[in-house]
């Protein structure tokens, strides 16, 4: 009997693979990083084939951690990091070159020419995003410049686009022996190719890039009762499963904290923070830096859109105190060291390595330690790191209530992050409002599952997944207003030292 479904999230360090009953609990995961290579300055890339291998690995253990087969799933769904870009060869199966990953900054010219030639209304317009090294579609044109044989490949049809989503589902639906080339509604609104209103790959938008549009997967539904095809019987399945729900990880971390009404919004805390708030089948642009995206669309239903604050460098400089820094052994350390001071000590650390995403778009920023005196150790430094998190979530909130006219009266939280209680109690402190964490905190998966599950029937309908939904913890501001307002004036002024530091044409 069916009685389980299954979710990929292939994310930017890690893949994991998870197993969920009727009630949305775990019943099963494992969980794989892979490398990250940085050849350069600004540039973050990925193995594909080491993701595909990750994929395999983390469905064949976590099955055979429950005692399951793919006889016991009624369906999966796959999340994604959105935006990094794969091209390969629909013949052999091989990357052309590595994945492109989101925070890479090396079409920097391409997203500035853009906006220096005038088109950068038109995309805002069209796709609902700003010219920025962010989206998928300058990765595609970098490629297609800068790969031999690439170019001539994808006009002849025989190079593919996917974000790894596509990848993923090409694979898992037998490869070179007719895999599909899909992707869904949320995917393909982050590559600034796609038409917010009708949901279709716009040819102008396709010359401004000189993206041949026979590269590009076919845009579905993101719970589709269609699918997408079913998992190759000699894949890591080992037999035949529905493969119904594709969201990209944001949109589904959003599903899985059931924000289904107008209003309602969530704040993803991972590699990077994404706060997105549901406007229902209203598509809102905004005037305040955030993005107009679609924030899922089930079956035939209209497409239902959100707007979203993208904060590239949160998570991911609790990683660099681990990795570049030294100063602490594991992520969790970092609360221990950042709990030995009161404050911050007048430190702030603004981790724009990529530049700064919402609501500054500004690529020429760089990161900055800044307010540094002889009397500061390095737990000022660890504090200031999630403080950090939590004012870049801030820039965003209130970006979201000049949009749309909503201010946040609970904010609902999930990812990695959250496990650090001492960040999320700074995070109501600066916001000033409360922070309230499932008892799932990892919901990008469970979103996933949910539009896999919804489309086959085993999940009726959202008021189903609503009930389902259970609260972990709740913290309240503890902070005065002049605290608050003093703490943010001195994160506003850290920001300003940031920007002008490179040039970019």
């Amino acid at each position: 009997m069916t009685t389980y479904v299954g979710a990929v999230d292939q994310g930017t360090t890690s893949t994991r693979f998870m197993i969920f009953d009727h009630a949305g609990e775990e019943v099963a995961r494992h969980q794989l990083e892979h490398e990250q290579i940085l050849p350069k300055a600004g540039w973050v890339e990925h193995n594909p084939v080491e993701i595909w291998e990750r994929t395999r690995s983390v469905i064949q253990t976590a099955l055979g951690k429950a005692g399951l087969t793919a006889a016991d799933l009624a369906a999966v769904g796959i999340t994604n990091q959105r935006e990094t870009t794969v091209v390969w060869d629909k013949n052999t199966g091989r990357p052309y070159y590595n994945a492109i990953v989101w925070q890479d900054t090396r079409t920097d010219k391409i997203a500035s020419k853009l906006e220096r030639d005038g088109h950068g209304d038109l995309i805002r317009e069209r796709a609902g995003l700003p010219p920025a090294t962010y989206f998928a579609g300058g990765k595609i044109q970098w490629i297609l410049e800068n790969v031999d044989g690439v170019r001539a490949a994808a006009e002849k049809g025989d190079a593919l686009f996917g974000t790894t989503d596509s990848w993923l589902i090409w694979n898992l639906t037998g490869g070179t022996d007719g895999g599909s080339h899909v992707t869904d509604v949320t995917n393909a609104s982050r590559t600034m190719l796609m038409d917010l209103e009708t949901c279709e790959w716009d040819d102008e938008l396709l010359a401004l890039f000189d993206i041949p549009r026979a590269m590009l997967p076919e845009i579905r539904s993101s719970s589709d009762p269609e699918g997408y095809g079913k998992t190759d019987a000699h894949g890591p399945f080992r037999g035949e499963v529905p493969l119904t729900g594709i969201l990209g990880d944001q949109q589904a971390a959003t599903v899985g904290q059931v924000c289904f009404e107008p209003g309602e919004a969530k704040n993803t805390y991972g590699t990077g923070n994404f706060m997105l708030l549901n406007t229902g089948t209203e598509l809102v642009r905004s005037k305040a830096g955030l993005l107009t995206t679609v924030c899922y669309r089930f079956g035939d239903d209209k497409p239902v859109y959100a707007l979203e604050g993208s904060i590239a460098v949160t998570g991911s400089a609790v990683q660099w105190l681990r990795d570049q820094l030294g100063i602490i052994s594991g992520a969790s350390q970092s609360e221990s060291l950042a709990r030995q001071v009161e404050d911050n000590g007048g430190v702030y650390f603004v981790p724009a390595f990529s530049g700064l995403f919402a609501p500054y778009w500004r690529s020429d920023a760089r990161g900055a330690i800044v307010g540094l005196s002889r009397y500061n150790t390095n737990a000022h430094v660890a504090r200031a790191t999630l403080e950090a998190i939590c004012y870049q979530s801030k820039d965003v909130a209130d970006a979201m209530e000049k949009d749309s006219g909503v201010k946040l009266e609970v904010l609902k939280v999930d990812g990695g992050v959250t496990a650090n209680e001492l960040c999320m109690q700074i995070q109501a402190d600066v916001l000033g409002v409360e922070v309230s964490r499932p008892v799932l905190a990892e919901t990008t998966c469970l979103g996933a599952a949910y539009a896999a599950g919804l489309a086959v029937g085993f999940w009726k309908d959202t008021d189903e997944l609503r009930k389902n939904w259970n609260e972990g913890k709740r913290w309240s501001p503890q902070w005065d207003d002049d605290q608050r307002a003093e703490g943010y004036a001195g994160w506003q002024k850290a920001v300003e030292r940031t920007l002008d530091w490179v040039d970019v044409d």
